[in-house]
């Protein structure tokens, strides 16, 4: 089927005069390569008696891509490049943001998008973008690009909305939304299995045991008050004096850290008299190494799903004390229930909800775990990140020296995730 410029004027809204370069690029991409290759004669002949040639370099482009994907050697985001070289097609990232395909924008993005593609019509009518440049690679170029769009995403409209600012609103307010609907699921799916299993009791030995230990270990400010700290969100000044309630949050924050420590709870230990530069200096490295893995072993916790939890919280409330909780068996529990379970419906939630923004840095935590229903899950990443829980669940005592179910967690740890999964108020 030849693609006509009279149809790429059509779907453009414009004569074939004032058609752009995106304008062709969109229509070649509307039909399949070989059709595409095939127009792209009779289009260019078409263009130029119109008044409208565009350049060679821009046919060669449109020729060279046309031809990678039919010969299918086109490689991830060539397309995307290729279009982007137009010089009025806004780029997929720009700063925070990310544009979502056409058949998924909101009506605020599909607004604003329109919007900066008009204004880079703009610049490129007044001779601020050269496509020319863009489609050869050049770098110059295209950081005159970015920083045009930086620079319209940045400015107020007439109507006071700054766009960067108005689409990550509302992007916030989406992942919100789902992340919200994740956690009522998840709760509801607790609850049911928690309403199964019937009365578990607060072991008020093991309560107090384990807040004493855990206020100990973060007045000293070691590694594992540190990483309480962080998951609890919470110096020692600020610490509840009930242990139900410190207990709870501390837990509760294993499962969603509530901040961040890369500096000692407190003003840290007392300066020794006398102490040379280069014990200080040593003291401060080891400080920086803590606190790298502090921020290390929070973005695996977050990288932990509600599906994960959901599935180790459900087979360790229904074992009972003395049930395995190591992080290879929360590995294998997660497996299990993701080939017992429907993935369908809102429960397909509890792993498509998006991670949490603002993790760490953690380049060693995988970006996809893969479905456990699915053979691409990876059980072993699950357990590396499952392995710093085990560690802090037996610093609370919810788990003992062997790494199995306490008294304690039993009773505590479904009602830490109630805690975690309860509507914000």
């Amino acid at each position: 089927m030849e693609l006509e410029a009279g149809r790429i004027a059509e779907l453009a809204g414009r004569p074939v005069s004032a058609l752009t370069r995106r304008d062709v690029a969109l229509g070649l991409l509307s039909v399949g390569p070989d059709d595409a290759l095939a127009s792209l004669p009779v289009l260019r002949r078409r263009l130029l008696a119109a008044g409208n040639p565009l350049s060679a370099e821009y046919w060669a482009a449109a020729e060279k891509i046309l031809g990678a994907l039919r010969d299918g050697t086109a490689r991830p985001g060539d397309v995307r490049t290729w279009l982007e070289a137009t010089g009025t097609e806004p780029s997929s990232i720009i700063g925070l943001h990310v544009w979502d395909e056409p058949p998924e924008r909101s009506r605020l993005q599909a607004e604003m998008h329109a919007m900066l593609v008009r204004h880079l019509e703009e610049k490129l009518n007044a001779g601020e973008v050269d496509p020319d440049r863009l489609v050869t690679g050049d770098d110059a170029a295209r950081q005159v690009y970015t920083a045009l769009q930086e620079q319209w995403m940045a400015t107020p409209l007439p109507d006071g909305r700054v766009p960067m600012d108005a689409l990550l609103d509302e992007q916030d307010a989406e992942f919100l939304a789902e992340w919200a609907a994740a956690d009522s699921e998840a709760l509801t799916s607790l609850q049911e299995v928690l309403d199964e299993i019937g009365e578990r009791p607060l072991p008020e030995d093991q309560l107090a045991a384990a807040c004493g230990a855990a206020r100990a270990a973060i007045a000293r400010h070691g590694l594992t008050g540190r990483l309480l700290s962080a998951c609890g969100g919470a110096g020692m000044s600020a610490l509840p004096s009930s242990d139900v309630e410190l207990w709870l949050i501390l837990a509760a924050g294993v499962v969603s850290p509530a901040g961040e420590a890369v500096r000692p709870i407190g003003d840290g230990p007392p300066e020794l008299p006398g102490t040379t530069g280069a014990l200080r200096r040593t003291a401060d490295e080891r400080d920086d190494d803590e606190a790298d893995e502090v921020s290390r072993v929070i973005g695996a916790l977050c990288a932990l799903e509600h599906v994960d939890w959901l599935a180790a919280i459900s087979a360790l409330a229904r074992g009972g004390p003395g049930t395995p909780a190591s992080a290879t068996a929360m590995a294998r529990y997660v497996r299990e229930y993701g080939e017992a379970e429907p993935r369908t419906g809102p429960q397909a939630l509890l792993r498509e909800v998006p991670d949490v923004p603002d993790v760490p840095d953690t380049p060693d935590v995988p970006d996809d775990l893969g479905d456990p229903a699915d053979e691409d899950f990876d059980e072993q990443a699950v357990a590396e990140l499952f392995s710093h829980v085990a560690s802090l669940w037996e610093v609370l005592g919810a788990t003992d020296a062997e790494q199995r179910l306490t008294s304690l967690g039993w009773w505590g740890l479904p009602e830490a995730m109630r805690k975690v999964w309860a509507p914000s108020t």
